[in-house]
């Protein structure tokens, strides 16, 4: 491609954006600013996280852990999406958060944090859509229609939902964006119809004072003490992947960015609105589920909700009937979430791979006719579905090993966050900022978000329980939180391989297009 072309073709400003970058536009540019705020609100999916983690919240400090600490927590990752928006602002490519950490820190600090970003994203994809077959599954056994919980049953709808979502990935981006504009009212049409059933149907419901103010204490540390400091320093941060674990993938905003019109602005907007809208739907939502709490005796029962998850709270506050449908509609929800997570991952392999960071990357680059990176959406799924592999393994029937992949795409997207954010608060004043930006504000901005991260990251890889704590007599390896074990090695193999061979041969982002194209946008 040469400089004449490019100048008679007459280059959008969001190509020329992207030119100076460094990078042609080989992506269909076909998704809305409405679009792109939907994938990323599609993954947040509060009809996901919510649901599926709120056992964690309720075992981990009890009501409070989920009437106090979602809203204090949602504040800290709306602060990390301001500090991400500005970044998408000045340099909006899919696979942004690596280039941002490339362009700030040098090739070392893109490698491993483009290796952390997608490793998060194929972790997290996996669990979303484990965690969909699951909610299918609890579906049909509501309804009468399976007799027992299966686990191989549910790896094996597991594997029709990543095959089911591969091929809605492989054709258009026009398509997915449709799916995407979707999958938002049905979120919002969603969760409000679950949260006026919850309030309608039960017969009883907790009262203000005690969604307020109850604690419980369910991790088995400090032999079920909630008055102690390790109930208010240990116990109820456990509980912070209910939160940490629902908000997270708004980094799709960026990996979608090169599909977007006026991506400068319209993903800048995105990233923090679907934070901001899911922080306060979710506790909406949230509210009403703990408000529905089953009492046995004239007291909740907290003790049961930890097992049986918000399946339990649904089938005895509703019956089978209403509680099947609500887990049918969270089901739809985070199918639709699911299909978003793919989309995100295969992009940040696409990106990362046109940099050429990726072993097979022509394969994982390349576009097919339809402009979407069709081998790097298969790649992704095939990788989902092998990393999942433990979950046919149990544990009196509870998939512990995959458990520790959940923590792992939280951690593994935070931390790589992380890299960029702090990098830009290290550059100062000398960062050239995009047309949408924190002003001087990112100095302590940036400083909050990297010491949140941090802080949350390392409570994520702390033993949840006594038996899973080595030190301690009771300790047994079905317990362990596998989480710390995972990072640590994959932290390690990196550092070994940019050791011995990358740092050789990855120089950070590769231009794809003429310099001449570049140095004229430049001068």
């Amino acid at each position: 491609m040469s400089a004449e072309p490019a100048a008679e073709r007459h280059l959008t400003e969001d190509e020329e954006h992207l030119a100076k970058l460094g990078y042609k536009q080989e992506l269909a540019r076909s998704w809305s600013g409405f679009s792109n705020f939907a994938i990323s609100f599609s993954i947040i999916s509060i009809l996901a996280g919510c649901l599926t983690t709120y056992g964690a919240g309720i075992a981990n400090g009890g009501p409070v852990s989920i009437s106090w600490s979602w809203p204090i927590i949602s504040v800290f990752i709306l602060i990390i999406g301001f500090t991400m928006s500005e970044l998408v602002s000045a340099m909006p490519t899919s696979g942004g958060i690596y280039y941002w950490a490339s362009k700030l820190g040098g090739p070392a600090a893109g490698f491993f944090t483009g290796w952390l970003n997608l490793i998060g994203l194929v972790a997290v994809t996996a669990s979303v859509a484990y965690g969909c077959a699951t909610f299918f599954e609890l579906t049909f056994l509501a309804w009468g229609w399976m007799d027992e919980f299966s686990l191989n049953t549910v790896f094996a709808i597991f594997l029709v939902i990543l095959v089911f979502i591969t091929v809605v990935n492989i054709f258009s981006s026009h398509l997915l964006a449709l799916i995407n504009n979707v999958s938002v009212w049905w979120h919002v049409a969603g969760a409000a119809f679950l949260v006026l059933v919850l309030i309608i149907v039960p017969d009883q419901h907790l009262s203000v004072s005690q969604v307020f103010t109850d604690t419980y204490n369910g991790s088995g540390w400090a032999d079920g003490s909630t008055s102690s400091l390790v109930f208010f320093f240990a116990i109820i941060p456990f509980g912070f992947i209910l939160t940490q674990y629902t908000i997270t993938g708004f980094d799709a905003s960026v990996h979608l960015s090169e599909e977007t019109q006026g991506a400068a602005k319209t993903a800048a907007r995105a990233i923090w609105q679907s934070i901001f809208y899911s922080a306060v739907g979710g506790y909406i939502l949230l509210l009403a589920v703990t408000f529905a709490i089953p009492q046995v005796d004239g007291a909740p029962d907290y003790a049961s909700i930890p097992a049986g998850g918000v399946a339990y709270v649904f089938d005895a506050a509703l019956g089978s009937t209403w509680g099947g449908l609500l887990l049918f509609i969270s089901s739809c929800a985070q199918l639709f979430c699911a299909t978003a997570c793919l989309t995100s991952t295969s992009r940040m392999m696409f990106a990362f791979s046109r940099d050429r960071a990726v072993p097979g990357s022509r394969l994982w680059s390349k576009v097919n006719a339809q402009r979407t990176p069709a081998n790097a959406v298969i790649f992704a799924a095939v990788l989902g579905a092998l990393i999942t592999l433990p979950a046919l393994k149990s544990v009196n029937g509870i998939p512990t090993a995959f458990y520790a992949v959940t923590s792992v795409s939280v951690i593994g997207l935070y931390f790589s966050f992380a890299v960029p954010i702090f990098l830009r608060w290290r550059a100062g004043d000398s960062f050239e900022v995009g047309s949408w930006n924190n002003g001087s504000k990112y100095k302590w901005m940036n400083l909050v978000a990297t010491i949140e991260i941090v802080v949350v990251g390392i409570m994520l890889m702390l033993p949840t329980s006594p038996f899973g704590a080595p030190w301690r007599d009771e300790f047994d390896w079905a317990a362990v939180n596998y989480a710390p074990i995972m990072v640590v090695a994959v932290l390690a193999l990196l550092a070994i391989w940019w050791n011995v061979s990358a740092k050789h041969w990855f120089t950070g982002p590769v231009n794809t297009i003429d310099q001449a194209v570049v140095d004229a946008f430049e001068d």
